[in-house]
């Protein structure tokens, strides 16, 4: 390898970056991974997975930088060693890039099948296995580019997020082959670039016709109020700061009842004290929501004792207007080192690095809760990245979507606007409104198909109310899931076995020859 093919690799971890809030550039996702292929077409698999990891190590380091802010900031972690944790978390998400660019490298030298065909599979395949795998950390996968192309994501109703990762791999594989075809002088890939013509004219005019068309919603419309009190990260536990807390969130409700919301949101742990064994707030809060006549949907820590053994949760209560308690959810997908420690028996010690672990236990049931203006799934924190889980609550009934969040972890950093633009899919996916309210932002409105209607700004107090529909359409992705990237995922795993095969076969030929 020569240092013209580093400088390649580097450029398109660079492109990648740059097609991610908050640079937004999305029109450079279509030829981001266009330098790769120029820097590893001809090169072995061996040598492909080097270059496409050296790529997806850059991209991830500036992609996931502000771990280091919240383990810094808010986790007090020294600066060095909050950096070592970035590079070996970097090194791990690059392996998903790394991977498939090796079985695409593979499968040319042995089969002959160009990247224009092989890559779109082993690339969605990969961002699926990165759902699940270890937990799952589907962060800002290539899709989530195209948030604000609302042409491009409405497929997602069909395909979830990874068929527009597919398209976009699709057309940087074909104008890297009509490039090279140019510079090669060979013949023009023709059945390449109609194959990407079509999926695009597809794309958009499945788009066109959904932006076009109004959603199947129920009619049945009600006004939320989403609450950003804008607590500072550093006191938000601090007993001295209860009163102050309560009174900020409190106020601002108060001020949404010229609105007349039937629905007030107050984001993830609003309430910094067990909810449901604090009856003086109680108290407080039945009063306030008395006046403002509307339910509370309000993010706790809760607790149960099981088995003599007491557990905690982080938790949503839904409060009526007259103070009652009308349902819980229980956060069910934690945040590894963030809400619990994996494997604390094997890594005891790691809890003492990182201030601020939690113990929390997850939730078991995909629960929806209920009120007069309808039925709804609730989405704590990062769970709204993950598709087939928010699919779950929609399939169970939810007629609108709620996510409640703490985002003050990241600073000001580019991660709020990240978080965002991959609740933009879990609508599209659903067609499903979702509201979303955040202590520190972003707290957002967003359609059923896929437009930001409202949001607020970060770090600052705020409320937003505004009119969202609720709905019973099920689309084809709520109904069936990530079949399309278990597709990918299968296919990818015949082409591999497939030529492993053929590879050992044509071996044992050349050994009885040589024999």
């Amino acid at each position: 390898m020569i240092l013209k093919d580093y400088i390649l690799s580097v450029f398109s971890g660079i492109l990648l970056i740059l097609i991610f809030p908050n640079w937004n550039v999305k029109e450079l996702a279509w030829v981001s991974l266009v330098p790769l292929l120029f820097a590893i077409k001809d090169k072995d698999a061996h040598r492909g997975f080097l270059l496409a990891s050296i790529a997806g190590f850059v991209f991830n380091l500036g992609l996931i930088y502000w771990v280091t802010v919240s383990m810094t900031t808010y986790g007090k972690m020294h600066l060095a060693l909050s950096i070592i944790v970035l590079v070996l978390l970097s090194l791990y998400l690059c392996l998903f890039i790394g991977v498939p660019f090796y079985c695409s490298c593979y499968m040319q030298r042995i089969q002959g099948l160009s990247f224009t065909v092989s890559l779109p599979l082993f690339w969605t395949a990969a961002e699926y296995v990165k759902s699940w795998f270890l937990t799952g950390f589907p962060w800002e996968n290539l899709g989530y580019s195209q948030f604000q192309a609302l042409h491009v994501i409405q497929i997602a109703d069909i395909t979830g997020v990874y068929g527009i990762s597919f398209l976009v791999v699709l057309v940087n594989g074909t104008i890297f082959s009509f490039l090279e075809s140019r510079s090669l002088k060979k013949r023009i890939p023709y059945k390449e670039m109609s194959c990407a013509a079509l999926a695009l004219i597809v794309t958009f005019s499945y788009g066109q016709a959904r932006l076009v068309t109004p959603d199947r919603q129920s009619g049945t419309s009600l006004k939320v109020a989403l609450v950003q009190g804008n607590i500072e990260q550093d006191v938000k536990w601090e007993p001295a700061f209860l009163d102050a807390t309560m009174n900020k969130y409190s106020r601002l409700t108060l001020e949404t009842i010229q609105d007349k919301p039937d629905l007030v949101i107050w984001p993830e742990a609003a309430t910094p004290f067990y909810f449901q064994s604090e009856v003086l707030y109680q108290k407080m809060v039945a009063e306030v929501m008395k006046k403002a006549g509307a339910h509370l949907l309000l993010g706790s820590p809760a607790w149960e004792r099981e088995a003599g053994e007491l557990k905690f949760f982080n938790s949503a209560f839904l409060v009526s207007p007259e103070g009652a308690l009308k349902g819980r959810y229980d956060k069910i997908h934690l945040v590894p080192y963030g809400e619990y420690v994996p494997l604390r028996q094997f890594f005891p010690f790691i809890d003492k690095m990182v201030v601020g672990i939690g113990d929390f236990s997850s939730g078991t049931e995909v629960s929806t809760l209920s009120f007069p203006g309808g039925t709804f799934g609730t989405l704590i924190c990062y769970e709204i990245i993950f598709p087939d889980l928010v699919r779950r609550f929609v399939k169970k009934g939810a007629g609108f979507l709620v996510n409640i969040t703490n985002d003050a972890w990241f600073g000001r950093t580019s991660a709020p606007y990240q978080h965002l633009s991959m609740a933009v899919l879990r609508a599209v996916e659903n067609r499903r409104f979702i509201a979303r309210a955040a202590n520190t932002g972003i707290s957002a409105i967003i359609d059923a198909s896929g437009r930001i209607v409202q949001q607020s700004k970060l770090f600052t107090p705020a409320y937003l109310t505004g009119i969202i529909l609720t709905g019973e359409e099920k689309t084809f992705y709520t109904h069936y899931g990530d079949i399309f990237a278990m597709l990918c995922l299968g296919a990818s795993l015949f082409f591999i076995a497939n030529a492993c095969l053929k590879t050992r076969m044509r071996k044992k030929r050349y050994d009885r020859k040589d024999t």
